[in-house]
């Protein structure tokens, strides 16, 4: 007969599991609240270089400064965008400062028992570690896997491009720009556990999803679109648009109803555990 472990074993297998899972979530949050400035350096360093590779092989041509500058500027905004995110965020709430709560909830799923400040601080779950920590990792990989998406998937074209081309790259780069920047301000708000965080996410995700099909009614307009254009343009944002998608609905039952984000950002404990 095949030998089964104990229960008890089995248990305590599992809760030193989930303590080294704790603690990784630890360590790659502390990793990522000193190490912002080095890859904010890095992240530039990427950026330019591809932008730079970018203008360099555009098939429009450059004749003039404004050219050169209508090809580089928004390769140079993306590079950008985050870090201003990131640096806005960080000043408008800096580490240690209290947060008021929202005078109403969204979130009202639940028994919940109210906290003060200090106890949610001293509650064991308190901080942005755990599964949270995936949520912000996930925030930084999202810039930038958008970012490097349209720098594979759009041309650069300026004015010597034809109309259409000159209106799927600025839009395009125009979203990247605007959302990079709004997903950093998310990153630093769930890091300072600002109690805001959840619905700032909540914004962004809605934001995010009009932002493409606002795209998508603009770029329909220019009648002598390609069919092929359209066709490579309406696969990306459909792209974009479930990726959104799929996140929310990962993330939002877990941002309405885990215990940390409630005494993270909410200052609440599960009725049941607060005796």
């Amino acid at each position: 007969m095949k030998y089964l472990p104990p229960l008890a074993t089995l248990r305590s297998l599992a809760l030193a599991y989930a303590r080294s899972l704790h603690g990784r979530s630890r360590t790659a949050v502390d990793f990522m609240g000193r190490n912002m400035g080095a890859l904010a350096l890095a992240w530039v360093a990427i950026v330019t270089i591809i932008g730079s590779a970018k203008v360099l092989t555009a098939l429009s041509p450059i004749r003039s400064i404004t050219d050169l500058a209508a090809l580089a500027l928004p390769y140079l905004l993306i590079a950008l965008a985050p870090i201003v995110g990131y640096r806005l965020a960080r000043a408008s709430f800096p580490a240690g400062a209290a947060s008021p709560q929202p005078s109403f909830r969204l979130a009202a799923y639940g028994k919940w028992h109210r906290l003060d400040l200090s106890q949610a601080q001293a509650h064991p779950v308190f901080g942005p570690t755990g599964f949270m920590a995936s949520l912000l990792i996930g925030m930084l990989l999202n810039v930038v896997i958008r970012s490097f998406e349209f720098m594979v998937a759009v041309p650069a074209m300026n004015s010597h491009a034809p109309d259409w081309g000159q209106a799927i790259f600025h839009v395009m780069a125009a979203d990247v720009i605007v959302m990079n920047f709004f997903y950093m301000v998310c990153f630093v708000m769930a890091l300072r556990t600002v109690p805001l965080f959840p619905r700032m996410l909540l914004f962004v995700w809605m934001a995010d999803v009009a932002m493409q099909l606002t795209i998508a009614r603009y770029v329909a307009t220019y009648t002598d679109l390609p069919a092929s254009v359209a066709t490579a343009l309406n696969d990306l944002l459909q792209g974009n648009v479930t990726k959104v998608l799929i996140s929310a609905a990962l993330w939002l039952p877990y941002l309405i109803l885990s215990e940390r984000v409630n005494v993270t950002y909410r200052s609440r404990c599960a009725a049941a555990t607060s005796a």
